[in-house]
């Protein structure tokens, strides 16, 4: 294969860089001073770091006015990051707070624009046993079925196949290592969650919380499964 594999390994191996691109992960637009804040680095370091990543075409710059934002550079990005992390050892952790941050993470939260971990992967097993998906040979198909329930989460089909993106595809989550629902609908279907207060972020990290009413509605809606007593 005819690429520069050292020159992205070379951007991720610093561990500030490696810390502010995961914390991106989520999807989100984050200031430098708050991606110096979580990298524990000063704001000229982080400047430094963040400029190289831009270079680097990892990372883009988002204006809004004078005030400059940064974020993944896209969905190929963050997809080669949340696979990379399959190969990766975990941060060492320090405190009960980080430990309680990687169950978080491990339970529910953001793959860029759709949702992983352990909620993720009961997710997308329950729309392909209630019929609402099809598997294929590489990615999957809404079935007419789906497509009446999805409208009930306002989602709007026609829009998706409109997007330049995979419009329904497994992902392999990191932690579970078991495929959660990534494309088009997978991000369309967490937006929704997250519109109706079904999931909600968690303060410190990428992680996100189920609610009770999200839990009754989504078992409700389409037989989620969490493997609960």
């Amino acid at each position: 294969m005819d690429v520069d594999f050292a020159k992205v390994a070379k951007l991720l191996a610093n561990s500030a860089r490696s810390v502010m691109v995961g914390a991106m992960l989520d999807g989100r637009a984050m200031t430098g001073t708050e991606l110096a804040r979580i990298a524990g680095v000063g704001p000229s370091t982080a400047s430094e770091h963040l400029g190289e990543l831009v270079q680097g075409q990892l990372v883009r710059v988002v204006a809004d006015g004078r005030h400059r934002y940064f974020a993944l550079a896209g969905t190929d990005v963050a997809e080669a990051l949340e696979a990379l992390a399959r190969i990766c050892p975990p941060v060492p952790l320090g405190s009960r707070r980080p430990s309680r941050d990687a169950q978080a993470l491990g339970f529910a939260r953001t793959c860029y624009d759709h949702l992983a971990g352990t909620l993720g992967v009961a997710l997308l097993e329950a729309l392909l046993s209630n019929r609402w998906l099809a598997a294929g040979d590489d990615d999957f198909t809404i079935t007419p079925y789906g497509c009446v329930q999805l409208a009930g989460l306002d989602v709007d089909i026609s829009a998706l196949r409109r997007q330049r993106r995979s419009l329904a595809r497994p992902c392999l989550d990191w932690t579970a290592r078991r495929p959660h629902l990534a494309g088009a609908l997978g991000a369309a279907i967490t937006t929704s969650l997250l519109e109706r207060q079904w999931v909600e972020r968690e303060p410190r990290c990428r992680a996100l919380r189920l609610t009770s009413v999200g839990e009754a509605q989504l078992r409700q809606l389409c037989g989620l499964d969490l493997g609960k007593p």
